[in-house]
């Protein structure tokens, strides 16, 4: 399958078939890494990392599998260029798709991850913006397909803030593959639901189904729940107020007797705070799959910097 020279902005822009060819690619990366084989695709390659907001996974995952693969990664954070502030997105975009031969984006603005891929002439990926995170999905999903063989067909939960970056890329992803998605929060903070309509498109393709509910019982049968912070970044003032309104959906205990299974896993895109979305013991409990997903961002990353920019 041929991915050079695409853009890799949220997952509405790729087929299921995509998606599973850059999974398939990231499990053989992760096995040929894991004997001590490292490729030479981005060899000759340099990669602009843009970073408005402070990362540890995404700029670790980046940077190594961009060295694994023969590529030079170059850190630019908030201070060291001038994007979108004394200079314009825009032309940032002109001027580093003239030096980079790819760029990733992780800040606040989805438009800007978007104005950097039209006008850089480079592949650009997404490391997070407010309203999508597609290469934690890769991560997640390579995750899944590691604990239960498939995806199709799965049962997934998502407890939390339903309408953050996580909860729509969630469930995008999941509508696209075939895994039945429950989003588990306040009616507040559902997605929107024009992203809902989108997603209910894909779903009929699929055979997904999409739910969306208050009640807590509704993880019966879960495969997988899965949560993230309450409060994103940028959002710290409205803390103590997402607290109590989340509090009901943490993920504790109680929450994983409903599953009525004892082979549900819990994930997590991590950083976590442990004692609101879910308790530090039933972190701990699951914290081997937590940290294998959180070690999967970096062979997924990879996976798509080779798929779109590499030689091989």
């Amino acid at each position: 399958m041929n991915l050079k020279g695409r853009n890799f902005l949220t997952l509405k822009d790729f087929t299921p078939e995509e998606i599973s060819y850059l999974l398939d690619l990231a499990a053989q990366l992760k096995e040929d890494k894991k004997k001590g084989i490292t490729g030479d695709s981005l060899k000759g390659k340099n990669i602009a990392l843009i970073f408005e907001k402070p990362s540890t996974r995404t700029r670790c995952a980046f940077t190594i599998g961009c060295i694994d693969e023969g590529g030079h990664p170059e850190y630019l954070g908030k201070d060291d260029i001038q994007l979108g502030y004394k200079e314009s997105v825009e032309d940032t975009a002109r001027v580093l798709g003239r030096m980079f031969d790819g760029i990733e984006f992780r800040g606040f603005l989805h438009e800007n991850v978007e104005k950097l891929a039209k006008y850089s002439g480079v592949p650009v990926w997404n490391g997070l913006t407010d309203d999508y995170h597609p290469t934690q999905i890769l991560a997640d999903f390579l995750t899944l397909r590691e604990q239960f063989g498939e995806l199709k067909g799965l049962n997934f939960v998502f407890a939390g803030d339903g309408r953050n970056n996580m909860g729509n890329s969630l469930m995008i992803g999941c509508a696209k593959m075939g895994i039945n998605f429950t989003c588990l929060a306040p009616k507040s903070l559902w997605p929107k639901e024009e992203l809902i309509e989108q997603c209910r498109t894909y779903a009929k393709e699929s055979g997904a189904k999409l739910t969306f509910t208050e009640d807590t019982d509704a993880v019966k049968g879960a495969d997988c729940i899965y949560t993230d912070v309450w409060c994103s970044m940028g959002e710290e003032d409205k803390a103590a107020e997402r607290v109590a309104l989340l509090k009901p959906f943490q993920v504790n205990d109680e929450l994983m007797k409903k599953t009525e299974k004892d082979t549900t896993v819990v994930m997590h895109c991590l950083p976590a705070v442990k004692g609101n979305e879910v308790t530090e013991d039933v972190f701990e409990k699951h914290a081997e799959v937590i940290f294998d997903e959180a070690e999967n961002r970096m062979h997924t990353i990879k996976a798509v910097m080779v798929a779109t920019l590499g030689e091989k």
